[in-house]
């Protein structure tokens, strides 16, 4: 089955009814959209807002095709591994540009590796934090049993 395109669907005030009922499954209205996502309403209109969504809209509905909800899966994912709205914007351009997507993965193989050593600078600061915490933490039980006494708080 091929990728439905906003542009190439025609809606009709019939079909935002039959959306609002649930009832054409291409097509969902905002409330199903975000349930399905997992997200709140708010979170779809904030990414429209931002650009990287469009739905259709038929007087003040909104109608989402399988085309905006996957291009919401896609941005909900890059924001769990940390990428920015513009990143996510500029990967979601390549997408859309590159119907063979070849463009679009050699974009995402440079997006991950960077990501990849951020994770790693990160988690070397980390762990250097926790170890030196832990000595922090032994020097001071260290001290405590070498001064007993004194009051005794937690």
């Amino acid at each position: 089955m091929t990728e439905l395109d906003a542009s190439q669907l025609e809606v009709t005030e019939a079909d935002a009814g039959q959306v609002a009922a649930g009832s054409l499954g291409e097509l969902l209205g905002i409330q199903e959209a975000a349930t399905q996502l997992g997200v709140t309403m708010r979170t779809l209109r904030f990414y429209e807002d931002k650009g990287l969504i469009a739905p259709q809209r038929v007087g003040t509905t909104r109608i989402y095709s399988r085309r905006e909800v996957g291009r919401m899966q896609l941005i909900l994912r890059g924001k769990r591994l940390g990428f920015s709205i513009r990143e996510i914007a500029e990967f979601l351009d390549l997408y859309d540009v590159d119907p063979e997507h070849h463009v679009q993965v050699r974009q995402l193989i440079v997006k991950v590796s960077e990501r990849m050593k951020d994770l790693k600078r990160q988690r070397q600061a980390i762990e250097q934090t926790l170890d030196e915490l832990s000595s922090i933490e032994k020097q001071a039980k260290a001290w405590l049993r070498d001064h007993p006494g004194g009051p005794t708080h937690g």
